[in-house]
């Protein structure tokens, strides 16, 4: 019996992870929900303070939109369904960034 014989290999594997592109939630505009709604679904969902919660409303209104959360696409994509069953319009990107 022969023995097998070891291939001459000279490789080298990374195994390190790719970084984790950020991901946004962006709630839209709609003539549909009340500015105090959109405050405090901002303020139960995310936990963000009247303040923050303020600021970001106001963005959708004036501006149409608003970055509500950044992070990695699973959980951007659970926040985006949460809004929508809150009634609101949101929407899932990657980051600009």
């Amino acid at each position: 019996m022969t023995p097998l014989a070891t291939p001459d290999v000279d490789e080298t594997t990374d195994l390190s992870a790719a970084p984790l592109e950020p991901w946004e939630v962006v709630v839209w505009n709609d003539p549909v929900n009340l500015m105090s709604y959109v405050v405090r679904v901002f303020r139960t969902y995310f936990g963000y303070s009247v303040e923050h919660a303020t600021q970001l409303m106001r963005s959708v209104h004036h501006d149409g939109h608003a970055i509500v959360a950044t992070g990695p696409r699973e959980t951007m994509e659970v926040h985006a369904q949460a809004m929508h069953d809150y009634g609101l319009w949101a929407t899932v990107r990657r980051s600009a960034e």
